[in-house]
């Protein structure tokens, strides 16, 4: 009985004020406020009077609060687009850079990745159908971003500059062997040495290489670069100077590309 007095009381004092001709809404919150911080049971008696009323609630709450942050992330990312639409991110393509695809085609995509992250693997394969799909018309720029919290990622974007360094082909066809077999990459360093000999790389050479300087200058260059951009997780990419932070679907880069289009940025 006390419950339902206490929760009739409170309903009371909230139409009391929703009444009230001068009370605003931030007066209301804090006299509601202040009557709950006194005597919280009449919140657990609401709650026990009504459970099933109350879950239905807080879950239409949650649905309301996602959809309300998923407008919040896309309006936020929106303005972003429109942003590098008209200042766009200017990637360092340096001399030596290993590209993938037409060296002189309008679009450049340029990915910062991680071989042991999995929505990395999922980022190849949308790779690979831009590629198939714009043909000579796009170019391919594979970056790193090791994660610290993956044990092998730095030893594997070391391995795959060793053997970069020898031929940008073999070095490609490095990347693709070891995203296609990632959960091997659990074995550490036997497993890259494995995809190496696979692909033909110097062995003895690659043993030299993969622990010099010059290796561990280009991932921080890389690693650098990414963090200039704004990204923080893998894989994130940049298109024609936009930005794309996740595993999008190849759908995406096609809405950017036809943006960029429109805009006057590139002709196909």
């Amino acid at each position: 009985m006390r419950g339902k007095n206490l929760l009739f009381s409170f309903l009371l004092v909230i139409i009391a004020f929703a009444l009230a001709g001068c009370t605003t809404e931030k007066q209301l919150k804090e006299q509601v406020k202040k009557i709950i911080s006194e005597d919280p049971a009449i919140i657990i008696s609401a709650i026990k009077a009504k459970p099933a009323d109350f879950i239905e609630a807080l879950q239409e709450a949650a649905r309301a609060a996602q959809m309300e942050m998923a407008k919040k992330q896309e309006d936020e990312r929106q303005k972003e687009l429109e942003g590098a639409y008209n200042n766009p991110l200017k990637p360092k393509i340096r001399p030596d850079e290993n590209i993938k695809g037409n060296k002189n085609a309008p679009i450049l995509l340029v990915e910062y990745s991680d071989f042991e992250c999995p929505y990395c693997t999922r980022g190849t394969k949308t790779v690979e159908e831009l590629l198939k799909k714009y043909g000579d018309k796009i170019q391919f720029v594979f970056k790193h971003l090791p994660l610290e919290f993956h044990q092998n990622a730095m030893m594997a974007a070391s391995y795959y500059e060793a053997v970069r360094m020898q031929d940008g082909a073999k070095a490609y066809k490095f990347h693709d062997e070891v995203f296609a077999n990632q959960k091997d990459l659990a074995k550490g360093e036997e497993f890259l040495k494995s995809i190496a000999k696979k692909v033909g790389a110097d062995m003895k050479k690659l043993e030299k290489d993969v622990k010099s300087d010059q290796v561990k200058a280009r991932i921080a260059e890389d690693q650098k670069e990414a963090q200039e951009f704004g990204f923080q997780g893998t894989p994130g990419f940049v298109i024609n100077g936009v930005p794309v932070k996740g595993a999008y679907p190849a759908s995406h880069f096609d809405m950017i590309i036809e943006e960029l289009k429109k805009r006057g940025k590139i002709s196909l």
